[in-house]
């Protein structure tokens, strides 16, 4: 449920309904706008039976959220998030591309990846340590060694770095690197995993799983939410359909979806969405288009020879070329990138 305070109603009114519900053992969120303030209600609602809360001091009127998420909820927060990271903001009016190769081979390449991201316009490197793939004979990166060759590229360039994690040893190892936390595909319903990444505090990036609905992946969001950490950002990346011209369907709908149903950044990862190198650039403007707060793009110095997801990567001058046609179109539709 929620509470929504009158129009500018005294800060102590507010406080004072916040402490009334948390000596029930309820959780309350406040949403603190310009004009009004709402309280999010977390918990055994039955303890707040008859009651009376419209009766308190500053109460507006009492809503009740039937959607089974709530701390992601937009009627428990109207307003959009913004995650400020180190300068970079995720969200709002920002458009944020994320970049890099999909898995971390060696310092030289991710530093040649690196240097070409950030001159092209990326603001954070993406790039995996920690590998799950199809095939147990495939490679599964380089673990921490791979962690401090981002944190080395972070120190050079500038750039911010997204890293997945796959386990707990994955996700404390990992903390003591990354800006951003990534939950991949696979293990977007794991959900110890959504809370120990929750427990961090650091921003965690969640994608959406292989065939997630809408309402399953914002529970996911919750998992990591209902630990204390509200910096949680979606990506869309396709889902499986029966479709095999594309290595998954990227679903452009979520998008409007997302901005309908929650507070919270998403971007789209038109990379692992199409597994195709040629329908990226037309699926990151699409994305751009419809509303999305950043793309997640993979982009390899010599895609031939990634050892992973190289028909998928772009290469330094595409993904140049690229940010060169999302850059003027951005700031028609008022985003800044």
């Amino acid at each position: 449920m929620i509470i929504i305070m009158r129009p500018k109603a005294p800060q102590e009114n507010i406080e004072s309904v916040i402490e009334y519900i948390q000596s029930r053992g309820l959780k309350a969120h406040l949403s603190q706008g310009e004009m009004v303030a709402i309280i999010g209600v977390v918990g055994d609602k039955t303890r707040l039976d008859n009651q009376n809360i419209e009766l308190l001091d500053g109460v507006e009127k009492i809503m009740p959220v039937t959607e089974s998420f709530k701390l992601s909820n937009k009627k428990f927060k109207p307003d959009p998030t913004v995650i400020d990271i180190g300068g970079v903001k995720i969200g709002g009016g920002s458009f944020v591309v994320m970049a890099g190769p999909c898995a971390v081979e060696g310092k030289d390449v991710l530093l040649a990846a690196a240097r070409a991201v950030k001159d092209a316009g990326a603001a954070i490197l993406r790039g995996g340590a920690y590998k799950p793939r199809t095939s147990p004979y495939s490679f599964q990166g380089l673990e921490e060694q791979g962690l401090k060759f981002m944190a080395q590229a972070r120190e050079e360039t500038g750039l911010k770095i997204v890293c997945e994690v796959t386990s707990q040893q994955a996700v404390e190892t990992a903390a003591n690197y990354v800006d951003i936390l990534q939950i991949g595909a696979r293990n977007m319903q794991n959900y110890e995993l959504l809370k120990l990444a929750g427990r961090t505090k650091i921003p965690v990036l969640l994608k959406r799983g292989l065939s997630a609905t809408i309402e399953e992946w914002l529970n996911a969001a919750e998992y990591v939410m209902s630990e204390g950490n509200d910096k949680v950002i979606l990506c869309e990346r396709g889902i499986r359909t029966f479709e095999t011209s594309t290595r998954n369907t990227l679903d452009i709908s979520a998008v409007p979806v997302i901005k309908e149903k929650s507070h919270l950044p998403i971007l789209v990862d038109p990379s692992h969405a199409s597994g195709v190198r040629k329908y990226v650039s037309a699926l990151s403007m699409a994305a751009l288009a419809s509303g999305a707060d950043g793309l997640m793009i993979e982009v390899h110095p010599d895609p031939a020879k990634a050892l992973s997801d190289g028909p998928q990567s772009l290469n330094p001058s595409d993904f140049k070329l690229l940010c060169e046609k999302l850059r003027p179109v951005a700031k028609l539709i008022g985003k800044e990138m």
